[in-house]
């Protein structure tokens, strides 16, 4: 029950996302965007929209259910079902663009569904432990930094498509981590109470993280197209979450002789991933066009 009521919440949250992603898209291609000058009308402008506003609420909404799936359930199972973010945003995009997609995004957004259950039923992530054990942080809170700041070093040197995928692999990493992060938090408040959860560096780590993972992100959609950087997206977060519940949280899966159909199920999610970012309503292409 627990599992089930995890994965409603991590899918709830998913389709959070990708309603607000939506929705501000509209209200962003209804407000024309003026010159630089008055760039800050422009924004105010969007704050008095209730379209802009309904896709605020839904980002708030998403991030409340996000927190309860990942009190419920394992990293391992919350991260990889949030790559639904994907097909929401198809299924959202098209209602309230009317822009019908054509039969190989309908396939892409198929094979991307039956990849992402493919692999959860291979490989059966288990339930760890609430919290993350004293110490265990250092080493991977160093790791990450030393790995994030190589792949922004070296998609600084880079062009389009390629700084697009290196920056898409450390916004991954942010994503990820902040969701452990807000993981352990969580598991602190239910056993500490709020006095320990408000007193934990985790708790305001959340919010440091996600703000430079959303900075990240910006970056990663300014560098290049959505399809090159949607692989590493999609695959970054989903695997390195999988990694983190291991190694933070003693979450298992099942491995061994399930490896090579588990790497199959997720090349065919990463395949309909990429396919589906080439999609109008997914990319964002032509909205201002639309209305």
């Amino acid at each position: 029950m627990t599992a089930a009521l995890s994965v409603v919440l991590a899918l709830l949250a998913a389709f959070g996302n990708a309603a607000a992603s939506v929705l501000q898209r509209r209200a962003a291609a209804e407000e024309r965007p003026p010159p630089s000058a008055r760039r800050a009308a422009w924004l105010v402008g969007l704050l008095h929209r209730p379209v802009w506003l309904w896709g605020a609420g839904a980002l708030v909404l998403s991030g409340v259910c996000q927190a309860g799936a990942l009190a419920t359930g394992p990293l391992a199972v919350v991260q990889p079902v949030m790559t639904t973010e994907l097909l929401f945003t198809l299924v959202v995009g098209s209602a309230v663009f009317h822009h019908r997609p054509d039969r190989r995004t309908w396939w892409a957004f198929f094979a991307m569904a039956a990849g992402l259950a493919a692999f959860m039923r291979l490989a059966e992530p288990s339930r760890g432990s609430s919290t993350v054990p004293d110490g265990r942080w250092v080493p991977v809170a160093l790791g990450v930094l030393v790995v994030g700041a190589a792949l922004m070093a070296v998609g600084s040197r880079l062009r389009s498509a390629p700084r697009a995928a290196v920056f898409g692999t450390a916004t991954a990493i942010g994503f990820s981590c902040t969701a452990a992060l807000m993981k352990d938090a969580i598991g602190i408040l239910a056993d500490g109470g709020v006095g320990d959860f408000l007193t934990t560096w985790q708790t305001y780590s959340v919010a440091v993280v996600g703000l430079g993972s959303f900075l990240l992100l910006q970056m990663t959609l300014r560098a290049g197209t959505l399809v090159a950087s949607q692989p590493a997206l999609t695959l970054g977060d989903a695997l390195l979450s999988v990694i983190l519940g291991i190694v933070l949280f003693d979450e298992h899966i099942a491995l061994g002789v399930r490896i090579l159909p588990e790497a199959v199920a997720l090349a065919v999610l990463v395949l309909g991933s990429v396919q589906l970012a080439r999609s109008p309503v997914i990319s964002g292409e032509n909205e201002e066009q639309m209305w």
